[in-house]
């Protein structure tokens, strides 16, 4: 039986892009989109960035140009700006993940390219975004967590500031938004032939991956009668998202006799059915709480009881307690731990570093029935050069040692 079609196998894309924002491409290299990464004759540096190093290239490169095809062109040559244009002519989609105007400069703007081809759509992924007071300030990922709200400012034990450990959102979530934009102007202009220009800023991404706490806040600039707290809490407010969660007992993290796990029985029924399951029904009787959403709020005397019940058996014979006998809980795993979790092994068959330099957890969503494309070894800095300029744009041989003599792709090392 043949493999059908990757979902975006119909797809080209030319990026321009420098460190992660790359990550724009790489949702749709991984959908089966063949992206073309056009470089700087001195490649990009993201292969030097953060860590680990493996055998001498940065991990973040791997995973965030791993299935693209990458050439280098010195834009500040006419016969470069050229063969820009002719990918263009051919492309779905010009992707400039840097700062704004950065191909607009070069004469290979939106305004440029679709004179030459109406359809193409053109995205900019920026750190704050094409508008506002901060369009032009340069920054890296963690920028964009702190504008956002999303880390607090910690201190160590000699009294200096430092960035707590935390998950990145803004670096993963703008380039998630944009590629979602990008499909979508492409569906639209593949029905009605016309492409477009839009804009996407990681520091966006952020605050709206964080709208429920920000919403919140904004709610509770209202009057009390008009915007109050939960029903189970006697309408009191509680601070907003998961700062609001101290205070309970029945959705709480609790020890178990190997590790930790997080209950979460705030209905009435998954309540129940847990004391039940553990043969201690006169804790539903004394402490029924309300039918939904109650945390049985600020009750020590209940989760003194809960602290020890948890410690009696492992984190795995709770999970599969829950699972047999209705009730929420979850293990909690760390960034390191969760390849041993067997929901982690089920989901995301890794790409072995044999094949891919590290290993790698595969796009997320699942296509049944399908297995999507298997990306290639992230590219070195123009490898695909002149596989490109045959292969895509059909420039003979004759043609491409001319561009190669001009310098157009960089001067060749003696």
């Amino acid at each position: 039986m043949s493999q059908p079609t990757p979902p975006l196998g119909s797809l080209r894309v030319i990026e321009s892009s420098l460190l992660g924002p790359g990550a724009i491409g790489t949702h749709l290299a991984d959908l089966g989109a063949e992206v073309i990464k056009v470089e700087a004759p001195g490649g990009d540096y993201i292969r030097d960035m953060t860590w680990p190093i493996i055998e001498g290239v940065s991990l973040l490169h791997l995973h965030v140009h791993r299935g693209k095809k990458s050439i280098t062109l010195d834009l500040r040559t006419p016969e470069g700006v050229a063969i820009y244009e002719d990918l263009a002519r051919g492309a779905d989609v010009v992707i400039e993940a840097m700062r704004p105007g950065a191909l607009g400069r070069r004469g290979l703007g939106y305004e440029d390219l679709k004179k030459i081809n109406p359809k193409i759509v053109f995205c900019n992924l920026s750190g704050y975004g094409a508008t506002g007071p901060y369009k032009g300030l340069p920054a890296h990922g963690i920028a964009f967590d702190t504008w956002g709200g999303v880390v607090k400012p910690e201190q160590d034990e000699e009294g200096f500031s430092y960035i707590p450990e935390h998950a990145s959102i803004g670096m993963h979530a703008g380039p998630m938004f944009g590629a979602m934009g990008i499909l979508a102007a492409v569906i639209r202009a593949r029905e009605t032939g016309k492409g477009c220009e839009l804009e996407i800023g990681q520091s966006d991404s952020t605050a709206y991956m964080d709208w429920y706490r920000i919403e919140s806040w904004l709610a509770y600039d209202r009057p009390e009668d008009v915007v109050t707290g939960n029903k189970s809490d006697g309408f009191v407010r509680r601070a907003p998202g998961t700062a609001g969660m101290k205070e309970g007992v029945r959705y709480q993290l609790y020890e178990s006799a190997d590790g930790s796990v997080l209950f979460m029985a705030s209905e009435q029924a998954f309540w129940k059915n847990f004391c039940i399951a553990i043969g201690r029904e006169e804790l539903f009787e004394r402490w029924p709480g309300s039918k939904f959403a109650d945390h049985a709020r600020g009750n020590r005397a209940l989760q003194a009881i809960l602290r020890d019940v948890f410690k009696t058996k492992t984190s795995e014979e709770w999970i599969r307690l829950g699972g047999e006998k209705n009730f929420p809980i979850a293990p909690v795993n760390t960034p390191k731990t969760i390849a041993e979790d067997p929901q982690f092994k089920n989901r995301f068959p890794l790409y072995p570093h044999e094949n891919h330099g590290a290993d790698m957890l595969p796009f997320p969503v699942k296509f049944p029935g399908e297995t999507l494309p298997i990306p290639s070894w992230a590219p070195t800095a123009g490898q695909h050069t002149d596989e490109v300029m045959t292969d895509v744009l059909g420039y003979d041989a004759r043609k491409l040692a001319g561009l190669h003599e001009s310098g157009a792709f960089g001067r060749r090392k003696a």
